[in-house]
């Protein structure tokens, strides 16, 4: 679709005789977003592009992915003599596209002046990021053979790989993970965004998780911005890693980046619905049983039930917080 400039919008009930009071609509989106603009300090120079593509960023990750794994998630087309040629030739391409997306959030995060200085910024990330995809491919493949051993129902490593919403995931946060430590929290965030519309699975970017990690099923799981995940943790669906409450600082306003999701150490298994929240442990090795709510830390080795909290006295009801008890995920 090709843009019309003001004058020519402005002109269009006039030359299709339209009942449409489209003009008077357009004038009126225009001016909105010239008050957003001047209210929230944004370039008001017509020709400018302040944010990266939400479309860009989703074509980029798309042909990461093939990158990452040719073969299985590469054309169909590709067979394994031309791998190469095709990772060496889709990898130039991408990179290439992405420094226009990196560049826009440097410039926007930073304001950067100086457009040396910002195009040396930008090819300084890019250039470490994509020396870091060896590494990530690597990392994922050990995810994958952890959905495989996880998973009676898995018939082979490849059926995992192509199939599974969990792995889906976990590649898209692995990347997006990158970007969040690069200081690129939106173009992170994009990357998230689009691995939680496609598999219901909501892995905050800025999250760390360890090696061999595997969500089974995964529609509904939570893990929030400062949630630390240690190496063989399995999680079921609607598992939440939440946040009790957000701080806020003296006017009121909620501070940001402070610890308020869980560490979950290795090993862990955290069955389907569970509710953990707060910065609190869940010690090396520990189980925590379906629907249970958690707000305390539990020592290694733990066996945690819905019956075995009431005991302890720890719980009101299956799956309900207590009254002072507010659940944040952000």
């Amino acid at each position: 679709m090709k843009l019309k400039s003001p004058s020519a919008a402005n002109d269009i009930n006039g030359q299709h005789k339209t009942e449409w009071p489209l003009g008077d609509v357009i004038a009126g989106l225009r001016e909105a977003r010239h008050d957003w603009r001047e209210q929230h300090g944004r370039d008001l120079d017509l020709g400018s592009r302040e944010m990266p593509s939400q479309q860009a960023i989703h074509e980029i990750i798309e042909t990461l992915c093939g990158i990452l794994f040719p073969m299985r998630l590469g054309p169909s087309e590709l067979t394994k003599e031309g791998e190469d040629f095709y990772v060496g030739y889709r990898l130039n391409n991408t990179l290439n596209a992405l420094l226009e997306q990196v560049q826009l959030e440097l410039s926007y995060r930073r304001r950067i002046v100086d457009q040396s200085e910002l195009r040396q910024n930008t090819r300084t990330v890019i250039q470490e990021f994509a020396r870091k995809l060896p590494a990530i491919r690597r990392t994922l493949d050990m995810d994958v053979v952890a959905a495989y051993r996880g998973d009676p129902a898995a018939t082979c490593v490849d059926e995992v790989l192509i199939c599974y919403p969990g792995v889906r995931a976990i590649i898209h946060h692995r990347i997006a993970h990158e970007f969040y430590k690069a200081g690129l929290s939106l173009i992170a965030r994009i990357i998230a965004e689009k691995a939680h519309s496609t598999t219901g699975i909501d892995i905050h970017p800025g999250a760390t998780i360890g090696n061999q990690f595997f969500v089974d099923h995964g529609t509904g799981v939570v893990i929030g911005e400062t949630a630390i995940i240690g190496e063989r943790v399995r999680l079921y669906q609607a598992v939440t890693l939440g946040a009790v409450r957000f701080p806020e600082d003296e006017s009121g306003s909620l501070k940001k980046g402070e610890p308020r999701h869980p560490i979950v150490e290795d090993d862990v298994v955290v069955y389907a619905g569970a509710t953990i929240l707060g910065r609190i442990t869940i010690g090396k090795g520990s189980v925590i049983g379906g629907n249970v709510w958690l707000t305390r830390s539990v020592p290694a080795e733990s066996q945690i039930s819905q019956a075995s909290l009431q005991q302890a006295g720890d719980c009101l009801q299956t799956g309900t917080p207590s009254a002072t008890s507010s659940p944040d995920t952000a």
